[in-house]
């Protein structure tokens, strides 16, 4: 093998690591441009509780969709699936009651 051979070859794993290093910064870049999108920001979702039933049971309570149809999902969720236990309307004070009755929670 000859040295110009070497070198090239030296230079093709230098690209090809330097492409497996851009790349988690490439899909990051590009999920946080699909969450810039027109709208993406208003259909987000955000969980209001989350109450441990057992070792691997929760009840979740998300609010969830866009901000003319909030609504409020009440989650059951396992280690193999999640149901949706019942749906409440979602009401702007809603959200402030639930902040208000986990920092009593957290006081007791």
């Amino acid at each position: 093998m000859s040295a110009g051979a070497s070198a090239s070859s030296l230079v093709w794993v230098v690209v090809f690591i330097g492409a497996i290093a851009t790349l988690p910064w490439l899909v990051r870049r590009w999920q946080r441009g699909r969450s810039a999108l027109p709208g993406a920001a208003s259909a987000g979702s955000r969980v209001l509780s989350s109450v441990a039933v057992g070792p691997q049971q929760r009840v979740v309570t998300v609010e969830a969709g866009t901000a003319q149809q909030r609504v409020v999902l009440v989650l059951g969720v396992t280690a193999a699936q999640i149901n949706c236990l019942h749906v409440l309307p979602a009401s702007s004070t809603f959200a402030g009651e639930m902040v208000v009755a986990q920092g009593a929670q957290k006081h007791d």
